[in-house]
């Protein structure tokens, strides 16, 4: 990395850790070197609250006198799957079943990251959608916030409906900035 503090540098990492509650985290770059500071506002900036520790990050950073720090987010890809289905109900969706689901644009109702779910509600409907926890790290979110705009992936359930993905609100935005179907 450059050693210029007036040179903002394009790096490619790792999320080490990220709390929404303290408003911050820290990338580990793919090349190695100090951590960088990744602050809540940044992150919002780019349409998100949250990001799941593992997941790939691409960042514009700065050199401070406090040390590295984000100054935007470019890309956020979730950490590596397991291959594993997040929940039994989804067993029987390939990736590309998943992928075919269209984005639905919702609010977060309540979650509750020690007890692992949450639920949603999506526009222009009245059935909850429950969030499981396995399904925000898979999504490379790691906690929302009651009243924060979402787009999500659902299915039905053996108990109703289930996000089978979780991503910022944008994503269920179409060209015009009207909700993608």
């Amino acid at each position: 990395m450059d050693k210029d503090s007036d040179t903002a540098l394009r790096v490619e990492g790792r999320v080490k850790w990220f709390d929404p509650s303290k408003g911050f985290g820290f990338v580990v770059s793919d090349e190695g070197g100090p951590d960088i500071l990744l602050h809540a506002n940044v992150l919002r900036n780019f349409g998100q609250n949250s990001v799941s520790d593992g997941a790939g990050i691409v960042l514009v950073v700065n050199r401070t006198a406090r040390g590295l720090q984000a100054t935007e987010v470019l890309k956020i890809e979730p950490p590596v799957a397991t291959g594993a289905p997040p929940l039994e109900d989804a067993m029987h969706l390939t990736a590309e079943q998943v992928a075919a689901l269209p984005l639905e644009p919702a609010r977060v109702k309540w979650f509750d990251k020690a007890k692992g779910f949450g639920f949603a509600n999506v526009f222009g409907r009245d059935d909850d959608v429950f969030i499981h926890i396995e399904v925000l790290r898979r999504s490379g979110l790691a906690d929302l916030q009651p009243g924060e705009a979402i787009a999500v992936r659902v299915t039905e359930g053996q108990r109703g409906r289930l996000a089978i993905s979780v991503g910022p609100w944008e994503s269920a935005l179409g060209p015009d900035g009207a909700f993608a179907r």
